[in-house]
């Protein structure tokens, strides 16, 4: 029997249980629940499935690594494991990938997918934490248009995450918000839209339909809306601003895909023609209704360390992690100055080595918003697990009307 392929899309960490060793991998698409440990031994028939190999060279590797005992039929029950998880590309996963998607399809709100998980799911802890994390004063600015906070758990990027809102100002409240994040989970050079007002422990968003309908006239395939049901990098954006100006705040929920092409092959992303036709279709929104418009962005940076492939382990503020923030800034520099090309010319360096999660939505938002001028109020580094670090940061643009139409 030929082994199905393991879907290249799930999420594989090492075991972070003690007594049970090996890799985790669980589903970050949600079409699945399961969580399985693979243990050690086992670790290595993974690349068996291949949709190439059968089960029985996987049985006889297995037989050959224990060194001729019996083992029983492990490659069966392997197979059968994983098959059951909705981790092989089968009829298995097929099935819980229409149901989740019809699910999705069917509710009338983009359901809150991380509370109880990153924040509090109930209202009271919840404004308890939403109000220690903003506490304090902040610089305002005038002709603010926009910010960029992390998408990092809150517990892990709060400073930051306040550096960017304490810029906010009560005048904004009937703004309606354009919220940029980083699509993990969508397609490279798509944008994800959806028209389901956000649901959170605070309530429910309103969501500017008039704008969604300018935008989802975009060429077929360009556009996709599942990603929204499994990504933070909006959801929470969205709790920060509700906790400020109430539940029911309007909102443009946009998650813009990989601009990978350009970066392994050079260019701009606006070579591809669906990208081109985006980013100049939300550019003639952001001019014309710029009087009602305020952006937010749901960026990380820069991703090292074991965790992220790299073959050292990384620590927050030390050794290599000096010269990441050197390059970090040179990025937020170009970012700040609205040089879109200087800033993608540096993403492109080195295949984008340091990984960069949010280089799409700022690239799109210095597209759309070439008047933008940006003021970094604070970068941090955070070890996300021992041997492993995440660059973020908090920054407000400002207008700077006398830059031209383009950069």
């Amino acid at each position: 029997m030929i082994l199905p392929r393991l879907r290249t899309n799930l999420d594989f960490t090492p075991s972070p249980v003690i007594d049970r060793p090996g890799l985790l991998i669980r589903d970050s698409f949600r079409y699945s629940n399961a969580t399985l440990i693979v243990p050690p031994v086992l670790v290595y028939g993974l690349q068996f499935f291949d949709g190439i190999r059968t089960e029985l060279e996987l049985q006889t590797e297995f037989v050959r690594l224990a060194g001729g005992s019996e083992i029983g039929n492990v490659a069966r029950h392997m197979a059968g494991t994983l098959s059951e998880a909705g981790f092989l590309e089968d009829e298995t996963y097929a099935k819980m990938k229409e149901v989740r998607h019809l699910a999705f399809a069917e509710d009338p709100v983009r359901k809150a997918a991380f509370a109880g998980l990153a924040y509090p799911a109930e209202i009271e802890p919840l404004r308890d934490v939403m109000q220690r994390y903003l506490i304090g004063s902040g610089t305002k600015q005038r002709g603010l248009l926009g910010i960029a906070a992390p998408h990092v758990s809150p517990e892990g990027g709060w400073q930051s995450y306040r550096a960017a809102y304490h810029s906010l100002t009560p005048d904004l409240r009937d703004r309606t918000f354009v919220v940029l994040g980083t699509s993990h989970y969508g397609q490279p050079n798509r944008f994800g839209l959806t028209r389901k007002p956000f649901e959170t422990p605070f309530g429910e968003t309103k969501m500017d339909a008039d704008l969604f309908s300018k935008l989802e006239n975009q060429p077929a395939g360009l556009i996709e809306d599942y990603c929204h049901a499994v990504e933070h990098s909006i959801e929470f954006q969205v709790v920060f601003l509700q906790s400020i100006y109430g539940p029911d705040v309007c909102i443009l929920p946009i998650l813009c895909g990989s601009f990978g092409r350009s970066i392994q092959e050079g260019g701009l992303p606006e070579d591809d023609e669906g990208v081109r036709r985006f980013l100049g279709t939300l550019g003639e929104i952001a001019e014309r209704e710029k009087d009602r418009l305020f952006w937010v962005l749901g960026i990380d940076m820069a991703h090292i360390g074991e965790r992220y492939g790299d073959s050292f382990p990384a620590h927050a503020d030390r050794d290599e992690m000096a010269v990441v923030r050197e390059r970090d800034q040179a990025r937020i520099d170009r970012v700040n100055a609205a040089d879109a090309r200087g800033f993608w010319d540096l993403v492109k360096e080195h295949q984008d080595d340091l990984k960069w999660c949010g280089s799409s939505p700022l690239y799109t938002f210095l597209k759309a918003v070439p008047q933008a001028r940006g003021t970094l109020h604070r970068y941090e580094q955070w070890n996300i697990d021992e041997r492993s670090v995440v660059s973020f940061a908090g920054i407000s643009f400002h207008s700077d009307e006398r830059n031209g139409p383009g950069v």
